[in-house]
């Protein structure tokens, strides 16, 4: 088997080679007419990350373990029943990724130190059920894969790093893929990969999103300063493929419709790392590329510019993801999220 590919190549040879998903021009400049008023308007940026609501309010070195912890813990929020894993904070109910932020945030206004390595490596099984108790009776899913997420990373950081994720990233000599291979390395559960067509891909979700969001909160500076950024493609989950099926700019087949609405009405699961699923996710990575390309067409920014980012991969991923959000019941009237169950995302 020949060597494993980055996302951003992954992604150009699972679309040469698919059956099931395809790209249509004509959606792909929707969505990038549309992000391009949104960057020109000063409705996206980087600010867009750190006025969210539950995200740290400071960029210091606890936001960095805040971020890290997140992002280990960044996956699989669905539910096998019509009860959404909800989290009460604050008076205000959390849903999805927000559900776990405040599920962290709870859980430090409660006294426990979640972001010190020395803390989690050791945490209990009942320390962390309470940590993620829900307000309507639901459990968050894959519960034992976080909790051993927690042990085997803490244990990392402890004996390998002086138990700070800071004294990984000062490893990386300010290269956003140096911190992914680094990532990758010490933590087995970011590695995000499968084999397709004989070809091993990766779309490594997490450890992107794990940069991603520290580039976010930092502003490109300190922590967050990374002159390959630009490099970071869409982070590929469930939701990024609905949105860019919404707007046009991913096809699906008959026998992948089929798939998806049959896991809406009966639950049928499309397993991490099958033809579909590849396809679905690689698709979707690509087609944010082809976004991004035609946004900085349309702004008037020269790609060989890394100085003055005025759109890349990262914002725009934001951009569907928070679209989805605010467009959630017309858009999975138009087509279901795959379901599919891993640690990835």
């Amino acid at each position: 088997m020949s060597s494993v590919l980055t996302p951003a190549a992954s992604a150009e040879f699972v679309v040469l080679n698919a059956d099931h998903v395809s790209l249509d021009p004509l959606g792909v400049n929707k969505l990038a007419d549309e992000i391009t008023m949104a960057i020109s308007s000063g409705n996206l940026g980087l600010k867009n990350w750190t006025d969210q609501e539950l995200t740290p309010n400071l960029a210091n070195d606890r936001a960095v373990e805040w971020i890290f912890v997140t992002d280990l813990l960044n996956f699989s929020f669905w539910t096998d029943t019509g009860l959404q894993y909800e989290v009460l904070y604050n008076q205000k109910v959390h849903t999805g990724y927000w559900s776990l932020c405040a599920a962290v945030n709870r859980a430090i206004d409660d006294g426990f130190d979640l972001l010190d390595p020395n803390t989690y490596q050791h945490i209990t099984e009942s320390d962390l059920k309470f940590i993620f108790r829900s307000a309507n009776g639901s459990e968050i899913p894959l519960f034992g894969e976080r909790l051993r997420l927690l042990h085997e990373a803490g244990k990392t950081l402890v004996r390998n790093f002086n138990g700070s994720f800071i004294n990984v990233i000062k490893q990386c000599n300010n290269s956003a893929l140096k911190l992914l291979d680094l990532v990758c390395e010490w933590f087995p559960s970011f590695r995000d990969c499968a084999v397709y067509r004989g070809q091993q891909v990766s779309f490594l979700k997490r450890a992107q999103i794990l940069v991603g969001d520290l580039w976010s909160c930092f502003g490109g500076k300190g922590w967050g300063d990374f002159y390959d950024i630009d490099e970071i493609t869409a982070f590929a989950d469930y939701r990024v493929p609905q949105v860019l099926f919404f707007f046009g700019a991913l096809k699906y087949d008959f026998e992948l419709t089929n798939v998806l609405h049959r896991g809406a009405s009966i639950g049928e699961l499309i397993p991490n790392g099958s033809p579909m699923e590849v396809e679905i996710r690689a698709a979707s990575i690509h087609a944010v590329q082809l976004i991004v390309q035609q946004v900085k067409q349309r702004l008037g920014e020269l790609l060989t510019q890394p100085t003055k980012i005025h759109c890349n991969a990262i914002l725009v991923d934001n951009y569907i993801w928070n679209y989805r959000r605010d467009h959630a019941q017309a858009i999975d009237e138009t087509i279901p999220m795959h379901r599919t169950r891993c640690l990835f995302y």
